[in-house]
């Protein structure tokens, strides 16, 4: 597929976890173009770097090649709740700016992007209880068998459970926005109230990839379609130094002195 958006945005990606989608979402980068792209929170499972395979390392060199000024695409880092402690290191790392909520004006309707965690009771009042609980549903992805019954019944219960949507459709009318963007929750949803629109990116740790797309016909959700050399790599994790050098070298990091400064 190849789509020319205003805006493309994807979330929950969970480098460092073993289901994470990283190559796949490195191709949607690579075969669609946008002039805005939003990573929606929880890019990252945890704060472990030595967990990141080469594939997690080629998505980061991609999104630093993005971010060069000369390609004049604008790439916001919407802070999730397992990115936590890592926006002074994104930016620096591939020239990002990350943001708490992110607010902007196209095709006359105002959008906000937000992870969502802000509004999972559960997630604010019991952050170490909940980051157990995400952990384990990353092992289900794993363990579970092909259709994935028990992580599937799992993520319903939780989108359910959290009644993110109606929070967020409160948050978006007290701040005058027309349509709201959030992840967290893994599950793809659209819901409309009262003229506003609320959209959620889904994830890419589990079997079903999507992401979201804005344009001047309005909003869509993308499943991504799973292809033949879509396979493992067979990348082996605590290679970090090769990976390192492999990033560096393919985003151009130790040529690209002069945007040093990119989202200080």
């Amino acid at each position: 597929m190849d789509l020319h958006v205003n805006t493309l945005i994807l979330s929950d990606l969970h480098l460092g976890a073993e289901m994470s989608h990283a190559r796949e979402a490195t191709r949607v980068l690579k075969e669609n173009r946008f002039e805005r792209l939003i990573l929606l929170g929880d890019i990252f499972a945890d704060l472990n770097f030595a967990r990141l395979t080469k594939d997690h390392w080629k998505f980061l060199g991609y999104i630093r090649k993005l971010s060069n000024p000369k390609r004049h695409i604008e790439v916001v880092w919407v802070e999730g709740n397992h990115d936590h402690g890592l926006a002074n290191i994104m930016s620096h790392l591939v020239g990002v700016r990350v943001y708490e909520n992110y607010t902007w004006e196209y095709s006359g309707l105002r959008h906000i992007a937000i992870h969502g965690h802000q509004f999972d009771g559960f997630q604010v009042n019991r952050v170490r209880l909940s980051r157990v609980g995400t952990s384990l549903y990353l092992q289900l992805q794993k363990l579970d068998f092909k259709s994935k019954p028990i992580a599937r019944l799992v993520d319903r219960l939780n989108t359910r459970w959290l009644r993110m949507s109606r929070k967020a459709l409160n948050y978006a009318r007290h701040h005058g926005a027309d349509r709201i963007f959030c992840g967290h929750t893994h599950e793809a949803t659209h819901v409309e109230k009262d003229g506003i629109d609320y959209y959620n990116s889904g994830g890419w740790v589990d079997s079903k990839l999507t992401y979201l797309t804005i344009d001047e016909q309005g909003v869509q959700i993308h499943e991504y379609n799973e292809r033949v050399d879509d396979c493992d790599s067979g990348e082996e994790r605590g290679e970090t130094d090769s990976a390192l050098t492999d990033f560096a070298d393919d985003s151009g990091l130790f040529e690209d002195a002069e945007y040093e400064s990119v989202g200080r």
